[in-house]
C-alpha cells in the first residue's frame, strides 16, 4: 500500500478516496490536504508550512508544472478536487468526464493561453473587449453558455476564467469572460451550428471554429 506516492500515477492511483480536505491546500493542523496540497507535498516537497503561506496562484502554477498540464487544467483540478465520482483522478485520466466531449479541444486551447504571454495577451483581450461586445454583447455569453450545457460547461468556464485572470491581471475582467466564453463554445459547437449561430469569442484568439485550435497544436 502506497503510504507517500512518489510520482504521478501514484497519485493518481492513490485518489480518489484520499482527498478530505476542502477549500484550502491543507487545514489548521496539517493533518488533511486538498488536490492540490497533496501534489505539491507529496510531488513538489512542499512542506506543511510552505503549504499554508504560499499564494494559490503560484500554487496553480507549480501543480501545472507538475503535471505537464495548462494553468487552467490545474484550476480545473483545484475546483473539481473530489466532488464528482471519480475526482479527482478523473480531471487528469479523464478530462472528457468532466469537460464533456470535446475535452481535447478544450484543453488545446487553454494551452494555447499559457502560451500567450502577459504581454501579448494583456493587448489582444484588450483591443478584442470592445469588438465583442458590441457584436454580440449578452446574448453570445448567453448562447455559448446554453450551447455548452450546465455540467460540464460551468467546470470549464469557472476554470478557463481564472486561468485568464491570473494570467492577464491588467484586463482580468476582459481575459475571463472571453477565455470562458471561447470555452464555452467549444463545448456547445455542434449546438451553435445547428442554431446557425457565429462564433463570436474563438475569434478573438485567432480562431475561427474548434477544428482551427485543434489544427494549431498539432
Amino acid at each position: 500500500m502506497i503510504t507517500k506516492p512518489a510520482t504521478i500515477d501514484e497519485l493518481l492511483d492513490y485518489w480518489p478516496g484520499n482527498i478530505p480536505f476542502k477549500k484550502k491546500l491543507v487545514n489548521d493542523d496539517g493533518s488533511c490536504m486538498c488536490a492540490q496540497g497533496q501534489a505539491l507535498h507529496f510531488l513538489g516537497g512542499l512542506t506543511v508550512d510552505e503549504l499554508r503561506y504560499i499564494d494559490q496562484k503560484d500554487a496553480d502554477l507549480q501543480v501545472a508544472k507538475l503535471f505537464g498540464i495548462s494553468l487552467a487544467h490545474s484550476i480545473l483540478l483545484r475546483n473539481i478536487n473530489d466532488n464528482r465520482e471519480g475526482a479527482p483522478s478523473c480531471v487528469i485520466r479523464n478530462p472528457e468526464q468532466v469537460l464533456g466531449d470535446q475535452a481535447q479541444t478544450v484543453l488545446a486551447f487553454w494551452r494555447h493561453l499559457d502560451r500567450m504571454t502577459t504581454a501579448v495577451g494583456t493587448a489582444a483581450w484588450a483591443a478584442a473587449r470592445a469588438a465583442a461586445w458590441e457584436a454580440a454583447g449578452a446574448a453570445a455569453w448567453t448562447a455559448a453558455g446554453e450551447a455548452a450545457g450546465e455540467a460540464a460547461g460551468e467546470a470549464a468556464r469557472a476554470a478557463a476564467r481564472a486561468a485568464a485572470w491570473e494570467a492577464a491581471e491588467e484586463v482580468a475582467w476582459t481575459a475571463a469572460w472571453e477565455a470562458a466564453g471561447a470555452t464555452s463554445e467549444i463545448q456547445g459547437a455542434a449546438v451553435i451550428r445547428a442554431n446557425n449561430q457565429p462564433f463570436v469569442f474563438l475569434p478573438l484568439f485567432g480562431f475561427s471554429n474548434p477544428e482551427s485550435v485543434i489544427a494549431s497544436s498539432i
